[in-house]
């Protein structure tokens, strides 16, 4: 599959890291992703250094959706969301629980 730099930023920030963070889980040089994820044209890097981050992203999570509409997702099953945004999920329930 083919990952755009647009899911990469995505990714992220779907599970709350800083580019060190994805950096570290990776493998892949903080320089790297701070190239990837400024550049708004293609960047030339190796292939296996985005394999890398697209796996780091996949232990973490997240699904990586292709053509026709690229995009990112967290995983469904038994994965569960990180703590700050299980409760942002329970907090929107709540509100709308009230109004109904």
């Amino acid at each position: 599959m083919i990952v755009i730099t647009r899911q990469i930023r995505a990714a992220r920030a779907l599970l709350g890291w800083e580019q060190y963070e994805l950096a570290v889980q990776s493998g892949v040089a903080i320089s790297t992703v701070r190239r990837l994820e400024g550049s708004k044209c293609a960047v030339n890097v190796q292939s296996d250094t985005v394999e890398k981050i697209r796996l780091a992203c996949e232990r973490a999570g997240i699904d990586f959706i292709g053509y026709p509409n690229p995009g990112v997702q967290f995983k469904t099953g038994d994965r569960a969301l990180p703590a700050d945004l299980q409760q942002v999920v329970i907090s929107s329930f709540a509100m709308q629980a009230r109004v109904l």
